[in-house]
């Protein structure tokens, strides 16, 4: 019984906690047949998945960001993502387990996402796996969104932490800066969107999610 575990964890959602790219795939693949475009490789779409809509936008239909069609098809875009949410993706395997085995150590956990609130908290609502959550941090509640640390910081205050005290679980390198910039220790999620493992040898990375109360538990 020697370990020293955290007193909190606060984690990114999507390539983090949910695997939402099968929702991102059939919203868009949706979206392109709509305007008769040809589909992307699956691949694609999910390795981008934690750029954004916009970003997914502009691959789809292979258009700057700039723009002027790219912020209504973004629209077009997040009103089909919000028809299938939860609908064909879903908690990574073992993210229930390793929840489970934080609320039986009494270790609070929450969410700070740079998903708008209105897809997240719908996700928080519709699946049990994240019933447990302290706080859902998003987008709406800030003023600057990762890597900027407002979002964690205001994650630590909520589960009454101070951020040394707290570790940052995310998939994406703004993530991982968000995390250091406010002070916590930092896990990084290999089995996600953005990061391989050759990101960074001084961070631990958890190359599947079960091994993510190990990692944990070691911080």
């Amino acid at each position: 019984m020697g370990r020293k575990m955290p007193k909190g964890v606060l984690f990114d959602l999507d390539g983090t906690l949910l695997d939402s790219a099968p929702d991102f795939i059939a919203s868009l693949d949706n979206l392109l047949e709509k305007y008769n475009q040809p589909k992307l490789d699956p691949e694609i779409i999910r390795s981008h998945v934690s750029d954004g809509s916009w970003k997914l936008v502009s691959l789809g239909f292979n258009i700057g960001m700039s723009d002027d069609k790219c912020a209504a098809l973004r629209e077009e875009l997040l009103e089909e993502y919000e028809l299938n949410l939860l609908q064909h993706g879903g908690p990574f395997d073992g993210i229930k387990e390793m929840l489970g085995s934080l609320k039986e150590d009494n270790i609070p956990y929450g969410i700070v996402t740079n998903k708008p609130l209105r897809f997240a908290q719908s996700i928080l609502r519709n699946e049990a796996t994240f019933r447990n959550c302290k706080t859902l941090i998003c987008p709406d509640h800030l003023n600057a969104i990762k890597p900027d640390p407002e979002g964690i910081l205001r994650g630590c205050k909520d589960l009454g932490i101070h951020p040394a005290e707290c570790i940052y679980v995310g998939d994406h390198k703004k993530d991982l800066e968000a995390g250091l910039n406010a002070g916590t220790q930092v896990i990084a999620c290999y089995y996600g969107y953005s990061l391989k493992n050759d990101h960074n040898e001084h961070i631990l990375g958890a190359n599947h999610p079960s091994d993510l109360y190990q990692l944990i538990s070691q911080l």
